[in-house]
């Protein structure tokens, strides 16, 4: 079905169209855009939710001790993200520090995750937007010139031209694609040796987690990480070759999904040796995490500490639907180190939904303003989808140092040992010049390969401690009649906190915060529009195909860079709200067909 086309209704000349809902496994996006067709560019975007969550009312009043089982259900894609996010705020609470061992086990287990969800929506999900059969539908005199360009990195990958490369990528058909599939099954196998089920973790709780280790389990699961390094050896030089050839093949490819550089990274894989989960020691062990945290602004890091990091959230309204809780309770006032905590940060946040008809000259979405202040500015950070802001926090601080992974301040270089086939290989994530939708996929595939490095450290050091007889893996605790703690790691999409207060035993205020709501967040108090939106306006359109036949293709790569969930159906309607296309696919193939 061709789509048709309709002016907008304030007379400006533009093109109305709405790609709403984008649907994912959890909640729904919508992306409202006005298209200036003879500029070939995006002149204004609108991100938008229709669903509330709440976790952050419900939770009120239940026992913390349930706290990373209710909030795993968050999420059925990273629920092992939030659980772990809510056992290290739990850890803080209850005064309790884990058994060396259980804390390599996480590592592992959290590091498989990685592995698994980039893997599979790199290649099963954004990939198609790359996918031969996709080129064609939208610019088929970029796969002429794929057709006619040779593959830098064949002997690597084993595809001769750039063209062989986007046939791989089709999907169900195409070969890397049914092999990328192969490769999520064992790393979930991988995820679940560690933490017991996949994504809801079974074995994983405060003060440990009651996964028996052996040196059996260990070995079962560096079997299954050895072979994903040699995956990896191909994986690595194929994208590069498939990105770089889309700046060549389209001048100017660059300001697709670009923005500024604000990128927010809350540092993942705790080092056990250091991390005592106390708030008084926050920013010495937080430096010591295995990927480091940090708040990037305009390429330079402002600060990788996690106190000053935790201080700097504020929770906006901007054009959500909700209500203020000016005047409400204020459940923190200092923290524990006794400096001010403000309002508007989730320690004393309110949830006060208040629906509405959809209104983008005011309220547009469920979805509120996270921002962090830098003491001027409330910045609208955003993750990159997870990687990029992983992997250039960890460049610039320069703190990570394994036999596997090496931080040099201006990159970041990972070596993967010999595997089966193919030898020791070094591979080198240097900090791009910009923040943009080639560089947001590139640096996915790069942090497979960091989160490979760093399971074989943690399988060494875990290891290690079996063989040395040091096999307890939980650590008793008592719960406090008053409580105050903070969980941070990284979801796969990027920065995730879980801030709990007790108070006589129960849960008084609980929230936690995953990557979705900052970059899918909405334009907030100051006007300020939120990532999606910032990365999506201005972009140009590279689409070769007319208005009447536009399939969007430059806008949902701009998205899908984000990783905003695994997005499995796309409805496209132009203007006035009728509905042109409808698609349903389970796999992530939006875009595709007549």
């Amino acid at each position: 079905m061709t789509p048709k086309t309709k002016a907008a209704a304030d007379g400006s000349g533009l093109v109305e169209m709405a790609w709403d809902p984008i649907t994912r496994i959890v909640g729904s996006l919508g992306i409202h855009t006005k298209i200036d067709f003879k500029q070939k560019r995006v002149a204004e975007c609108y991100s938008t939710s229709s669903v509330f969550r709440g976790y952050s009312v419900f939770m009120r009043g239940k026992d913390p001790r349930d706290a990373h089982f209710i909030t795993s259900r968050i999420c059925g894609i990273c629920g092992d993200n939030h659980a772990t996010c809510s056992v290290y705020a739990q850890n803080m609470a209850y005064g309790v520090k884990p058994p060396h061992l259980a804390e390599w086990i996480i590592n592992l287990g959290e590091s498989a995750e990685y592995m698994f969800d980039h893997n599979i929506f790199q290649e099963n999900l954004v990939g198609v937007d790359y996918c031969e059969k996709m080129v064609r539908e939208t610019n088929p005199g970029v796969l002429e010139l794929a057709e006619r360009t040779p593959a830098p990195h064949a002997g690597e990958h084993g595809y001769k031209t750039i063209a062989d490369i986007m046939r791989s990528l089709n999907p169900i058909e195409g070969e890397f694609y049914r092999e990328a599939l192969q490769v999520s099954r064992y790393t979930r196998e991988m995820f679940c040796l560690m933490e017991g089920r996949h994504v809801h973790p079974s074995t994983l709780y405060p003060g440990g987690v009651g996964t028996i280790a052996s040196v059996q389990l260990f070995t079962d699961y560096m079997s299954r990480l050895m072979r994903y390094c040699e995956f990896m050896k191909r994986v690595v030089p194929l994208h590069d070759d498939l990105f770089d050839f889309f700046y060549e093949a389209l001048p100017g490819y660059e300001e697709v999904g670009r923005r500024r550089v604000l990128l927010g990274c809350w540092g993942a894989l705790n080092d056990p040796e250091y991390c005592d989960f106390t708030y008084a020691n926050m920013t010495d062990w937080g430096r010591k995490m295995f990927v480091t945290p940090g708040v990037v602004v305009d390429g330079k890091l402002v600060t990788n500490d996690l106190t000053e990091i935790n201080l700097g959230i504020r929770i906006l309204l901007g054009s959500s639907y909700y209500d203020d809780w000016q005047g409400q309770e204020q459940f923190v006032t200092h923290d524990p180190l006794g400096n001010p905590v403000d309002p508007r940060h989730p320690w004393n946040q309110h949830t006060i939904p208040a629906p509405q008809k959809r209104n983008f000259d005011d309220k547009y979405s469920w979805v509120m303003s996270p921002r962090w202040f830098d003491g001027k500015d409330h910045l609208a950070l955003d993750t990159g989808g997870g990687p990029i802001a992983r992997l250039w926090s960890t460049a610039l601080s320069g703190l990570v140092h394994t036999d596997y992974v090496q931080a040099t301040g201006h990159s970041v270089v990972i070596t993967l040992p010999r595997t089966m086939t193919k030898p020791e290989t070094r591979f080198e994530w240097k900090i791009p010049k910009w923040s943009n939708a080639l560089e947001r996929n590139r640096a996915r595939t790069y942090f497979q390969a960091y989160a490979a490095a760093i399971a074989l450290h943690c399988a060494e050091k875990g290891l290690a401690e079996v063989r040395a007889g040091r096999t307890q893996t939980w650590e008793k605790f008592e719960v406090p009649d008053e409580g105050l703690g903070v969980g941070f790691t990284e979801a796969v999409r990027g920065v995730l906190s879980h801030h709990m207060v007790i108070r006589d035993g129960k849960i008084a205020n609980y929230h936690p915060y995953p990557p979705t709501p900052w970059n899918a967040s909405t334009r907030d108090t100051f006007g300020t529009p939120g990532p999606y939106e910032d990365a999506v306006q201005n972009t140009p359109i590279f689409e070769e195909n007319t208005p009447e036949n536009f399939k969007g293709i430059d806008i949902m790569r701009a998205v899908r860079s984000f990783d905003p969930c695994l997005p499995c159906g796309v409805h496209m309607y132009v203007g006035g709200g009728k509905t042109v296309k409808t698609m349903h696919v389970p796999t992530g193939l939006s875009g595709l067909g007549g």
